[in-house]
């Protein structure tokens, strides 16, 4: 019996009996209690009207793009001006500009690349255009790839992007909510990882499945919304998380070819509390590398790769938006031996996290009043503290030591 038909059966099955109480478990147990260092935590520029990406153009320069449709240019950390000639985006539930991403060889070519909600006939779907900025303006635009088929809900876009070393384009996409069989659909683009050329055009070495109807973009499939995107140089792997319902967030190891089972396999369940599939394996489907139950919400990810906090180099750092926490991973080798909850004290959602070429962190805050925010080491004679807390300095703001998840 094919995949869907088996899920639909199973799901059907379920919606005549009883719903079982939702348990709550931790999300790992803890090897010996690994430390941060010491930080200081300053905020950057303030009153960003929900913003959704950062990308570093130079030293102390950045793009941040927000939700309503702007991209600002910050300098000296002061906003120095609104970039000219973004494209018309649908800022409709979670649609808006969502996230930048600049060439690997932007310093000699200039390409920007920027996901966006658009618009048509009452219709909408994850679109990727790549432009240059010139006397701040976006000018040489060409749209290179738009999700089809296009959906008519105005969540679930996915939207993240990260280049390959080949240069390839890795772009997320959602499955739109009320879409999520379209996970399991090769014919479909909706909850699926996408690759491309830098250009928009087909790779020709892309997985081949062996349905005929598979769309030759596909990288992975049985998404959900992912919104979180990395790719580790050192390790040579792709990671990717998503939200998942009520529990059933994820770390995945994204493999090309592999489905990674939503709708079928999932922790999580409907918000209503009904169960989506009576399924947390499948023949044929990937686990999660990480799962998160109940659910934190991660909005972005990095792995830490700098000087100035070299203790935690190759560790994961997620930033969460149900939890309000900046996540720490601590890594050995390939696996997640300590998770840590940083920031919590701010009581802010956390959108999108980078580092810059010192390895200060610099994290986007969300909402009408958001801030950029920079982590950097406190230098003192006791380098570490044990809490999570932010430097003496900062005490007065955080009056409670941070939580361990």
């Amino acid at each position: 019996m094919p995949i869907l038909s088996t899920y639909r059966l199973a799901v059907n099955l379920i919606r005549v009996a009883a719903l079982s109480p939702l348990l709550c478990f931790p999300s790992s147990t803890f090897a010996k209690q690994q430390t941060f260092p010491r930080f200081e935590l300053e905020a950057v520029i303030s009153h960003l009207d929900h913003p959704w990406a950062l990308e570093a153009i130079g030293d102390a320069e950045f793009l941040v793009t927000t939700k309503p449709g702007q991209l600002l240019l910050i300098q000296q950390d002061q906003v120095q001006t609104w970039i000219k000639g973004v494209p018309e985006v649908l800022n409709q539930g979670q649609g808006g500009l969502m996230d930048i991403e600049l060439h690997p060889d932007y310093k000699t070519n200039g390409w920007i690349y920027l996901s966006y909600a658009y618009a048509e006939n009452g219709h909408n779907a994850t679109r990727i255009l790549r432009a240059h900025i010139h006397n701040n303006e976006l000018v040489d635009q060409q749209i290179i790839f738009t999700a089809s088929p296009l959906k008519d809900t105005y969540v679930h876009y996915g939207a993240r992007m990260v280049f390959l070393p080949d240069n390839s384009l890795i772009i997320s996409v959602g499955d739109g909510f009320d879409y999520r069989e379209d996970a399991q659909r090769l014919d479909s683009q909706l909850g699926k990882l996408i690759r491309i050329k830098d250009d928009g055009s087909l790779p020709d070495n892309n997985p081949r499945f062996e349905e005929p109807e598979a769309n030759p973009f596909i990288w992975s499939y049985g998404h959900r919304n992912p919104q979180g995107l990395y790719y580790d140089k050192q390790r040579k792997i792709l990671f990717e998380h998503e939200h998942g319902p009520a529990g059933g967030d994820e770390i995945n190891l994204i493999q090309p070819g592999k489905n990674y089972g939503w709708p079928v396999i999932t922790k999580g369940k409907d918000y209503s509390g009904a169960m989506i599939s009576p399924y947390q394996t499948y023949p044929g489907m990937e686990q999660p590398f990480i799962d998160w139950t109940p659910s934190i919400a991660p909005s972005s990810m990095l792995v830490y790769r700098g000087e100035m906090f070299k203790e935690i180099n190759g560790d994961l750092l997620v930033t969460t938006l149900k939890t309000r926490e900046l996540r720490w991973l601590k890594m050995q080798g390939n696996k997640v031996v300590q998770q840590k909850s940083l920031l919590r004290y701010l009581n802010e959602r956390l959108r999108d996290i980078k580092i810059d070429a010192q390895g200060a962190i610099y994290i986007l805050t969300d909402g009408e009043q958001a801030k950029l925010l920079k982590v950097t080491r406190r230098k003192t004679a006791k380098d570490t503290e044990t809490t999570g807390q932010p430097a003496a300095k900062d005490a007065e703001k955080s009056p409670s030591a941070l939580n361990s998840a």
